[in-house]
């Protein structure tokens, strides 16, 4: 683990996403961004999409990179594992990095490999002493090989671990003291985690260490129950951001200022003016929040 503990100004940032909403980017929407050239403030890519050597992938991304900032979010690393990050992955990943310098670079809070098993989920991990010393061994790792910062994602859970004996705030605090690293705060995680841990969002977010946010998430969850009939929601990214996670993003904004913020719709993709939609609705809440600021100091 690193000795000196770098603050987050030790790690070299590429050109900034500006404070605006972004959305993910999907191939069946390429054509249509570059021919309409929406105001949009970035577009972010799953980094596992692009680690091939060329192809048209990287064709479409080249093209949107000249016209846009990109954010790299990753979802193979496998933060939260037992195992040594795989360094051929990690390789790749710093490979894609200097490709495109994208301004922001971001990983899960979560692991999902197992040996030689790779699971199509991202899988939460205990809070406690032996598992933060390898999280942030892990993230020291990865820094280094970057040679830039990484932002880590809060998760979305599901259960809670009976041998965790640190609160997910405290772990994600400590994680940021130790390392350096930013979080990447997915409001849409915490609205999904609190309601299944019968926890209130609200007094989440007011304890968050917003100090080290560098980027927001907002997406569509699915409603469900549990085997006991108690509500339980599903981080989907398969429809519109709700209502609740609309009002929380307010909240945060009006409290902590403009954030680049990223629309997430993963599954059951729509069409790109439906998904530009949300990102505009993420826009005039920057504009009334920017306003009623403006107002406050006249």
């Amino acid at each position: 683990m690193r000795s000196d503990k770098q603050p987050v100004s030790a790690f070299c940032t590429p050109a900034a996403v500006p404070r605006r909403p972004g959305a993910g980017l999907k191939a069946e929407h390429v054509a249509d961004i570059l021919q309409s050239r929406p105001d949009i403030g970035f577009f972010e890519v799953h980094a596992e999409n692009y680690m091939g050597a060329g192809g048209r992938p990287h064709q479409q991304l080249t093209a949107i990179r000249d016209v846009y900032p990109l954010s790299l979010h990753g979802v193979g690393l496998s933060i939260g594992g037992e195992s040594p990050l795989d360094k051929d992955h990690l390789g790749r990943l710093a490979e894609l990095n200097k490709r495109y310098e994208p301004g922001l670079f971001s990983e899960h809070l979560a692991w999902s490999t197992h040996e030689t098993t790779y699971y199509n989920d991202l899988l939460p991990v205990p809070y406690d002493q032996a598992t933060l010393t390898r999280v942030c061994d892990h993230i020291d790792e990865v820094q280094d090989v970057m040679g830039r910062q990484m932002l880590l994602e809060n998760p979305s859970t599901y259960i809670a671990y009976a041998q965790s004996t640190i609160s997910e705030l405290d772990f994600l605090k400590e994680i940021t003291r130790r390392t350096g690293c930013g979080l990447l705060l997915d409001v849409n995680n915490v609205y999904v985690s609190c309601t299944n841990q019968e926890q209130s969002p609200a007094a989440y977010l007011a304890e968050f260490p917003m100090q080290c946010v560098g980027e927001l998430h907002l997406g569509g969850h699915a409603p469900d129950i549990d085997e006991a009939g108690r509500p339980l929601l599903i981080d989907a990214h398969d429809r519109a951001v709700d209502d609740a996670v609309w009002a929380l993003y307010k909240n945060v904004i009006e409290m902590h200022g403009a954030l680049p913020t990223l629309i997430e719709w993963d599954n059951d993709v729509p069409a790109w003016p439906i998904l530009l939609r949300e990102a505009d609705a993420a826009q005039e809440i920057l504009i009334c929040a920017q306003d009623a600021d403006l107002k406050a100091v006249s």
